[in-house]
């Protein structure tokens, strides 16, 4: 699928460039708030370490299904194995057609932690998956922190403002695989609109056709990124905590040509969470008398992914969350 110039571009900007308050600063801000999304270059991560994770997660997906399916939780996907046509977008009446895999924070032995923050498992299978995986998780971690102190500074906090409420956060590497769709009727898309519920999505190495972000116009912008870029964008948590100064923008994968020809898609999104005991409670600098306060209510970070795990399908009605 070739870009249409025509059509505005999400902007690309270098993450190396920035060590406080200034240019980046000020141009990730306007980024944001026009489109939600943002290229980041100059991050850091090794094409080694993005390589080896998708040669994993190939290896895996490439595995028959009763094999895959034995490492399925039973805790809304957040760890392990989630089968074809399983999540279904909030609002949508047809799953997406994709299976994924989810990594979260490893967790340090014999200390406390919150429940909703559960162990990892790994498939036996593929035995480099934990040491290809994990590694990029953790790049992307710092990578996301790095995100949201740029952020604070332009929301007019602290750098550090967001340090001290993700540093347990129940943040998850989602290894996604596409298969080939062998029916052209199908009213289901690889990934119907939605937006994302965490506070940042990064991206990595979608370098394959097929996402597209609404832009504010209603027009739908096709999404490719370069070599070495990683796409960041907005979720809903963050969308709540800046009342709407910051938006999330919904987007989607749909069924392009290639998606008929055999050829599967994969990507590998993080979904940077806050902790899970965080409040959600607006910030006071977003709320102003042209933008009164949408979100009165208090609820921490744990509610909201349970209210939201429920809407796609993925936690059964009626599940609380964590205490």
């Amino acid at each position: 699928m070739s870009k249409d110039s025509s059509l505005p571009q999400i902007p690309t900007l270098d993450i190396s460039d920035f060590s406080g308050p200034g240019s980046f600063v000020d141009a990730a801000g306007a980024a944001y708030e026009e489109f939600g999304f943002c290229g980041i270059r100059g991050h850091g991560i090794s094409d080694a370490v993005i390589q080896d994770a998708y040669d994993a997660i190939r290896a895996f997906f490439a595995l028959p299904l009763e094999t895959k399916a034995r490492y399925g939780t039973g805790v809304g996907g957040s760890r392990g194995y989630t089968r074809f046509g399983v999540e279904t977008a909030k609002g949508n009446d047809h799953p997406d057609l994709k299976e994924f895999w989810q990594v979260g924070r490893e967790l340090p032995e014999g200390e406390p932690h919150h429940p909703s923050l559960y162990p990892n498992i790994w498939p036996e299978e593929v035995r480099e998956f934990r040491e290809r995986l994990y590694p990029l998780w953790q790049a992307l971690d710092e990578l996301g922190g790095r995100v949201l102190e740029a952020l604070a500074l332009h929301l007019g906090l602290e750098q550090s403002f967001f340090h001290d409420r993700v540093e347990s956060g129940n943040s998850i590497l989602r290894p996604l695989h596409y298969p080939p769709i062998d029916q052209k009727d199908t009213p289901s898309l690889r990934a119907a609109a939605h937006e994302d519920i965490n506070l940042i999505t990064l991206l990595v190495g979608s370098e394959e056709p097929g996402l597209e972000i609404l832009a504010r116009d209603g027009s739908w912008i096709p999404v490719t990124s370069l070599p070495g870029t990683i796409v960041v964008n907005i979720g809903d948590m963050m969308q709540r905590l800046t009342n709407h100064v910051l938006p999330s923008t919904t987007h989607r994968v749909v069924n392009v040509p290639e998606a008929y020809s055999g050829d599967s898609r994969y990507s590998i999104p993080f979904f940077f969470h806050p902790n899970p005991a965080c409040s959600l409670a607006t910030l006071p600098s977003c709320i102003t008398e042209d933008n009164p306060n949408r979100y009165p209510d208090p609820i921490t970070a744990d509610e909201y992914l349970t209210e939201r795990l429920i809407e796609i399908g993925l936690l059964p009605p009626g599940t609380k969350a964590a205490s």
